[in-house]
């Protein structure tokens, strides 16, 4: 499974890459959420974690366009945050992410969130 990890900050970023390679996933890293959008669109992964506080674009944002896009809309999102307010968690859903889970992060349950939204219903 591919993860489109966007993350700015670089330990919080190499961290979540170790993690998620040591689990399997194959990883693609994005530093800005411009980036994170080109790389949604050419790369077209499993799953992407997005940090909300991401420069250049906010997560908010990067979400917002890619669940607009007939092309991405299918990408699940996993907005990964220290935005800790109800309503902060209430704007990354309104914006298209699909989970909300806050930072530090909970690995466990980060992986199992991933699994369940990536895990087709009809298979057997």
């Amino acid at each position: 499974m591919r993860l489109l990890i966007a993350e700015d900050d670089a330990m919080n970023r190499d961290m979540i890459a170790r993690r998620m390679r040591w689990e399997g996933f194959a990883i693609t890293l994005a530093n800005d959420g411009a980036e994170a959008l080109h790389l949604a669109r050419t790369e077209m992964p499993d799953l992407i974690l997005l940090d909300m506080g991401l420069p250049k674009q906010n997560g908010w944002e990067v979400a917002r366009q890619l669940k607009s896009d007939d092309a991405t809309r299918h990408i699940p999102i996993i907005a990964l945050t220290a935005y800790v307010l109800p309503e902060d968690r209430i704007k990354g859903l309104a914006s298209g992410c699909d989970a909300y889970e806050l930072k530090p992060i909970d690995f466990e349950r980060l992986i199992q969130r991933i699994h369940d939204l990536t895990s087709d219903p009809a298979a057997p």
